[in-house]
C-alpha cells in the first residue's frame, strides 16, 4: 500500500483516517508487538501535549517473560543517522514532568503529524517544543508525518526539532519529502531517519522501549488496515484512478 497524497482533502477528512491509524498503530502494539510489562492507549494527555499513541510500563510489577514481544538490542538501520546531546542549545524553559495519570510511566510516544500541527508559526512552535521536551525527559518518539514541508518547516519537522537541539540545518531530499523519525532518548538524542515520497511503501520503523532497546512497529500493515475504513467517495478524492 503506498502512502497517498493527503492535501488532497481538508482537515476533517484526514482526522478521520488519522484517528484509525492511531488505532490500529496502538492494536498492533498491545497484540503482541510490546514487552509484557508495557501497553498501549490512544489519545491521552500527557504534559500538554497530545500524543497519538502512549507507550507504558507497568510499574506494579517486576519484568517478566510471558506473552509478549521483544525488544531487540541492536542499532536499527535507517537512510540517514543523527546524534546530538539531549539539552536544547536555545535559552532554557522550565521543564514539565511527564506522567499518566494511572501512576505508570510513559516511556514512548508515537505521534501522526496533522495539518494544524503546520497551520501557524505558533502551532508549529508548540509542537516542537513539547516534543523536545519529551526527548530531554527521556521519553522516546516515533514521529511520522504525512505531508509534505511546509513555509513554516521548510525542511519538515524533523529538521525544526534538529535545529532546537544543535542550531543545525538538515536538508530533505527534495524528491522524498514526507518524513518518519525514531528517536532514541538517552544522554544524547539518536534520530533514525526515513524519507519517502507520495506513491512509496512505508518501512518499518522502531520505536524504543529504552535506550538501546527498541521493537519494529509495522507502519504499512496499519496504514491498510486504517485505508481499508476510509470511504470509498474519499478514496476516489484521494487516490483517483
Amino acid at each position: 500500500m503506498p502512502m497517498h497524497d493527503w492535501t488532497r482533502v481538508n482537515a476533517g477528512t484526514y482526522h478521520d483516517f488519522h484517528h484509525e491509524w492511531i488505532s490500529e498503530i496502538k492494536r498492533a502494539l498491545n497484540r503482541g508487538l510490546l514487552p509484557p510489562d508495557y501497553y498501549a492507549m490512544a489519545e491521552q494527555v500527557a504534559a500538554g501535549f497530545g500524543p497519538d499513541v502512549l507507550t507504558l510500563q507497568d510499574m506494579t510489577i517486576e519484568p517478566r517473560s510471558g506473552d509478549g514481544g521483544t525488544a531487540t538490542r541492536t542499532r536499527p538501520k535507517s537512510t540517514y543517522f543523527a546524534e546530538f546531546p539531549g539539552t536544547f542549545q536555545a535559552q532554557r524553559k522550565s521543564m514539565v514532568a511527564v506522567r499518566h495519570v494511572s501512576g505508570d510511566r510513559v516511556v514512548a510516544i508515537v505521534e501522526i503529524v496533522s495539518p494544524g500541527n503546520k497551520s501557524t508559526a505558533r502551532a508549529l512552535k508548540a509542537f516542537v517544543g513539547k516534543a523536545c521536551e519529551f526527548l530531554e525527559n527521556q521519553v522516546h518518539l516515533l514521529l511520522l508525518d504525512p505531508f509534505p514541508p511546509s513555509p513554516r518547516d521548510p525542511d519538515g519537522i524533523h529538521a525544526a526539532i534538529w535545529d532546537q537541539f544543535t542550531g543545525e540545518a538538515f536538508a530533505l531530499p527534495p524528491t522524498r519529502a514526507l518524513t518518519l523519525v525514531a528517536y532514541e532518548a538517552d544522554i544524547d538524542i539518536r534520530a533514525y531517519i526515513e524519507t519517502i515520497a507520495v506513491g512509496e511503501a512505508l518501512p518499518e520503523m522502531p520505536l524504543f522501549l529504552a535506550p538501546e532497546y527498541h521493537i519494529l512497529v509495522p507502519l504499512e500493515a496499519t496504514y491498510q488496515a486504517a485505508w481499508d475504513t476510509v470511504p470509498d467517495r474519499w478514496k476516489r478524492v484521494v487516490a483517483p484512478v
